[in-house]
C-alpha cells in the first residue's frame, strides 16, 4: 500500500505541477504564450506520463474522482479510498506551494492572480454561471470515467489506455477551459484554491461535487451495460 499511495502522490504532483504549472506560467507569457491548446496538452501529457511512469503500482488515479468511479464499477477496493483521496490531495498541495514560490519569485510580483482556479460566474473565463459549470464538469467527468474503463478493460489490448486518457484528458480542457478552467478533478481544484482563497474557496464545492458525481454514474453505467461481454 505505501508504494501504491507514493505512486498516487507522485502522479498527483506531476498533474497540479504540469497543468496548473503550464496555466500559470506560460499560458500567457508575452507574445509567446502557449494559449488554451497549450495548457490542455500539458493536462493531458501529464497523466499519459505518469499513467505509464506510474499506473502500473497504483492503477494511475491521480483523481478524487476517479477513485470514487472505479470503486463504483467494481474495478477498486472501497476500502482505499480514503487513503488514496488523501495522497492525492497531498500531492496537489505540495505540487501548488511550489508553484506558489516560484511565481512569488518573479521580480514584478504582486500577487498571484487566478492561480489556475475554477471557478463560474465572475470566476469563469467566459463568465459562464453555475449551471453551465455543473453540466459540464459532470458530463465531462462521466465521459472521462467511460474512457478510463473501457480502455483499462481486459478485452482491450494491453499498454494503449495511458494514451487513450491522456488524449481524453486534453480534449476535456480543450472544451470546457472557457467554462470553468476545467477540473474533473477535486484535487487540481483544490490545491490553488487553498492559496487564493476568497471565491476560489466558496465555489470550490462544486468542483467536488459535479466531478464525482458524473464519476460515480459512469461508474454504474458502465458496470451496468458495458462491463459483461
Amino acid at each position: 500500500m505505501s508504494k501504491r499511495l507514493l505512486a498516487e502522490f507522485l502522479g498527483t504532483f506531476w498533474l497540479v505541477f504540469g497543468g496548473c504549472g503550464a496555466a500559470v506560467l506560460a499560458a500567457a507569457f508575452p507574445d509567446l504564450g502557449i494559449g488554451f491548446v497549450g495548457v490542455a496538452l500539458a493536462f493531458g501529457l501529464t497523466v499519459l506520463t505518469m499513467a505509464f511512469a506510474v499506473g502500473g503500482i497504483s492503477g494511475g488515479h491521480f483523481n478524487p474522482a476517479v477513485s470514487v468511479g472505479m470503486a463504483v464499477a467494481g474495478r477498486f477496493d472501497a476500502k482505499d479510498l480514503v487513503p488514496y483521496v488523501v495522497v492525492q490531495l497531498i500531492g496537489a498541495v505540495v505540487a501548488s506551494t511550489l508553484l506558489y514560490l516560484i511565481v512569488s519569485g518573479k521580480a514584478d510580483f504582486a500577487d498571484i492572480g487566478s492561480f489556475a482556479t475554477n471557478g463560474y460566474g465572475g470566476a469563469s473565463p467566459g463568465q459562464y454561471g453555475l449551471g453551465s459549470a455543473l453540466i459540464i464538469e459532470f458530463v465531462l467527468t462521466f465521459m472521462f470515467l467511460m474512457i478510463i474503463l473501457g480502455s483499462t478493460h481486459g478485452r482491450v489490448p494491453a499498454g494503449f489506455a495511458p494514451i487513450a486518457i491522456g488524449l481524453g484528458l486534453t480534449l476535456i480542457h480543450l472544451i470546457s477551459i472557457p467554462v470553468t478552467n476545467t477540473s474533473v478533478n477535486p484535487a487540481r481544484s483544490t490545491g490553488p484554491a487553498l492559496f487564493v482563497g476568497g471565491v476560489a474557496l466558496q465555489q470550490l464545492w462544486l468542483f467536488w461535487v459535479a466531478p464525482i458525481a458524473g464519476a460515480a454514474v459512469a461508474g454504474l453505467v458502465h458496470k451496468a451495460l458495458l462491463e459483461k461481454d
